[in-house]
């Protein structure tokens, strides 16, 4: 079964280009974001760290720390952030796991447990499945999964408006709507009941329907 919403992220501890890391040390009492690709020097994936880069500043703003892997030894990593410098304007500013002996891209189920070999004899079809964003909170569970096709580049920014719905949907007893962003309008839990919701909003909210609360984002 897929690793899903709410399971608790696998620990492991793997070098990258930063060192040797403990996963869930690593992470401490910050949010993460590992992000995956299935080889080193692919075209996606370039433009990809090196948007990564530009906006570190907001996920550290957000006390969210990122981490990329690839199927390829860290060595190779440091060749290809090279080229993403060079391509894309900025080399990755966080650390990168060399994941040749497929151990974390198998734990998170990115790849069959029987897979085995040189990672040099795979191409980047054979690492397809290796292409998943996964967002995980303080308590090391899993928050957010996705999965992208090889051919289309992933939207970092939106990681960035799902972390602040995380967040804010962590501390306070609400939902983000639809095409959510940073201070907009949001909807009181449906856990919360009438009562309580008067005690949080005394001003009261709009209520288009009796199962959809509206109220101002919380601060």
């Amino acid at each position: 079964m897929a690793l899903t919403i709410g399971d608790t992220a696998p620990d492991f501890e793997a070098e990258t280009t930063e060192g040797t890391i403990r996963f869930h040390d690593w992470v401490g009492d910050s949010w993460a974001v590992l992000f995956s690709h299935p080889k080193d020097f692919t075209p996606v994936c370039t433009t990809e760290l090196g948007y990564m880069a530009k906006i570190k500043p907001e996920f550290d703003r957000r006390n969210v720390k990122i981490i990329g892997l690839s199927v390829d030894p860290v060595d190779k990593h440091s060749a290809w952030s090279s080229d993403i410098e060079e391509t894309q304007g900025q080399a990755p500013n966080y650390p990168m796991i060399g994941d040749s002996d497929f151990n974390v891209s198998k734990l998170y189920e990115m790849l069959p447990a029987a897979v085995s070999g040189d990672p040099a004899e795979r191409t980047p079809a054979d690492n397809q499945t290796v292409r998943n964003v996964f967002v995980v909170g303080p308590d090391k569970k899993v928050k957010l999964v996705l999965v992208y096709p090889m051919t289309t580049g992933r939207n970092f920014d939106e990681v960035l408006r799902v972390i602040d719905s995380l967040q804010l949907t962590a501390k306070h007893k609400v939902a983000t709507p639809v095409n959510w962003q940073q201070g907009e309008d949001v909807i009181i839990a449906g856990s919360v009941s009438n009562d309580e919701a008067k005690e949080t909003y005394p001003d009261g909210w709009k209520e288009p329907k009796p199962y959809i609360r509206i109220v101002p984002q919380p601060h």
